[in-house]
């Protein structure tokens, strides 16, 4: 009991400790996901088809906000907790039960306390059986804010006259407090209490002194411990062979304390240690999705397409650590311009076999825009009007029950694309990595970024990481030999780019025990996704058809909501 009374009262002061950071910081903005912090996962558990919604905390601790969307199955109750990954299963509080919204759609506010990689357990009851979903979230502190301008003021007022009184207190103490009440003032008493408030101001003044120093020291510990940190990467192509090698390396110089990431413990998502999407800018033109291979703990290495162009390229790689805590890291790059013969670009080959790329059309630029691509009004398809594109094995992508030209950001869309061969039928789909189709989109100044799977916005790896930690009962999660894991990683990486291709997508559909978000329709994939904010977006989607990997790029604006 005393330690729950212990526990209790320390997080008491730390709400109360982030209360103020909140109140006397400033804004501060970054996110593992870039632009896009919620999590929207869509999937079927049971007889249970559910479409949730997670908006985590952008400082901790603070409430995250949850919202579940029954589609199928008959609900009494919804719980939901929050379960880190340090403390499990054994650490983690009781379910918080979800207030009925509507007929289907519940909700609830969920506190966060402590930064790390988390998750929220969402318990399902009702007379079609009882079900549990684990959602990986990512709690970090990602903001400071700014204290409002009359609040500041009205604050400092009350401070100064509480500093006024206590002074007055302090000097009456030291002489009126010794006199009878119908003494007369003296110039003695006088004196006394002249030299007692001088007293209780220099007294105050090193208290205030001291509490300032302690704040200054506490809220820079705060942004450089607590607040969020993206690791850095150093990107560099060069040629070798007739070919464009790209190299990506961690840059642990800039790593502090906990913020530094044990980079041996990465996990394969879908089968791979990174994807990495590179992006031609301004024209957002030339497109690919790389699966880079580990040289050693920090260098990771992929060969570019031969037929690729030069230029300058946004480069985004998703990784997930063992703790399933999942991070983009970001970079620009210099490609350079490469001229072989057809006979080399015949021969060369990619350095993983899942390799894909697209060189098409710019998104529009307007004469007057500098190095910023800019949509018409009209312009919701690369290439020509209309919700269809041309794959390069001359089948036909269509972007099925688009709503409107112009789409609302913060509004939540599933976004269906379907195949036709060339004559017009339903072309059927195979696996791709294990999952029906994957697509990246990306706004055209490269400050929103996602890659989006059939089940939500969020890794494969880090629920199932997540999963196997709630199952473990131990309080503390002891890590195994670093040499060890990664030997095991790398070989079981390596494994899969050398099975056929139906044992491939077996052993990843073993590894991805809650990917099961079959497609209802064999030649249709797709998306849950809300843009989080107004602008022009291009979005590519990733099949695969006759052992072939083919993107299909759509262009479409997004306009903030009419009030």
């Amino acid at each position: 009991m005393s330690s729950q009374i212990r526990n209790f009262s320390r997080i008491k002061w730390y709400v109360l400790f982030y209360s103020f950071i909140l109140i006397f910081t400033h804004s501060h903005i970054a996110t593992a996901h870039i632009g896009s912090s919620g999590i929207i996962v869509q999937k079927q558990v049971g007889k249970y088809q559910l479409l949730i919604s997670v908006s985590p905390p952008d400082v901790v601790p603070g409430t995250a906000r949850v919202t579940v969307f029954v589609e199928q199955g008959r609900v009494r109750e919804i719980g939901a907790r929050p379960i880190y990954f340090r403390s499990g299963d054994e650490g983690a509080p009781t379910h918080d039960i979800l207030t009925t919204v509507s007929q289907n759609r519940y909700e609830a506010d969920l506190w966060l306390m402590d930064s790390g990689a988390s998750s929220i357990e969402i318990s399902i009851d009702g007379p079609d059986g009882k079900q549990q979903v684990v959602v990986p979230v990512m709690a970090i502190a990602t903001a400071m804010r700014d204290m409002p301008a009359g609040t500041g003021w009205g604050l400092a007022a009350m401070g100064l006259l509480l500093i006024v009184m206590l002074i007055t207190i302090i000097g009456a103490s030291n002489a009126d407090g010794i006199t009878a009440p119908d003494q007369p003032v003296t110039p003695v008493l006088r004196r006394k209490r002249l030299i007692g408030m001088g007293i209780g101001l220099v007294s105050v003044t090193l208290i205030l002194v001291g509490w300032r120093s302690w704040w200054n020291s506490t809220a820079e510990e705060y942004k450089s411990e607590q607040l969020y940190q993206p690791t850095r990467i150093n990107t560099s192509v060069r040629i070798t062979d007739a070919q464009r090698q790209l190299t990506i390396q961690f840059d642990t110089a800039g790593a502090k304390n906990q913020r530094k990431r044990l980079f041996s413990y990465l996990l394969p998502d879908h089968g791979k240690l990174m994807h990495t999407f590179i992006v031609r800018i301004p024209g957002l033109d030339a497109f690919a999705h790389l699966h880079p291979n580990r040289r050693d703990t920090l260098n990771y290495n992929a060969t570019l397409p031969t037929m690729f162009p030069g230029g300058k390229y946004l480069v985004y790689s998703d990784v997930v650590y063992r703790s399933g805590f999942t991070e983009t890291l970001t970079d620009t790059i210099d490609v350079p311009f490469l001229k072989i013969s057809a006979e080399a670009a015949a021969n060369a080959k990619p350095s993983d076999p899942d390799d894909s790329w697209l060189v098409t059309e710019p998104m529009g630029v307007k004469a007057s825009a500098v190095n910023v691509p800019h949509l018409d009004n009209d312009m919701v398809v690369c290439g020509k009007p209309g919700a269809s594109v041309t794959l390069e094995d001359g089948s036909t992508m269509l972007w099925m029950d688009k709503p409107s030209q112009i789409l609302e950001s913060g509004k939540l869309y599933t976004l269906k694309f379907a195949v036709a061969d060339s004559k017009g039928k339903a072309a059927a789909l195979e696996p791709y990595l294990g999952m029906p189709g994957h697509a990246a989109i990306l706004r055209s100044d490269g400050s929103v970024y996602i890659h989006l799977h059939p089940v939500g916005t969020y890794s494969m790896a880090a629920e199932g990481s997540m999963v196997g930690r709630i199952a473990d009962t131990s309080r503390t999660f002891h890590y195994p030999n670093a040499v060890q894991f990664r030997d095991s990683i790398d070989a079981y990486v390596q494994k899969l780019k050398t099975v056929p291709e139906a044992e491939k997508n077996t052993l990843l559909a073993a590894a991805m025990p809650g990917m099961n978000h079959v497609m209802k329709v064999a030649n249709m994939v797709e998306f849950p996704y809300a843009f989080p904010r107004a602008g022009h977006y291009r979005i590519w989607v990733q099949v695969k058809r006759n052992g072939r990997v083919l993107t299909g790029v759509f262009d479409t604006q997004v306009n903030d909501p009419l009030l």
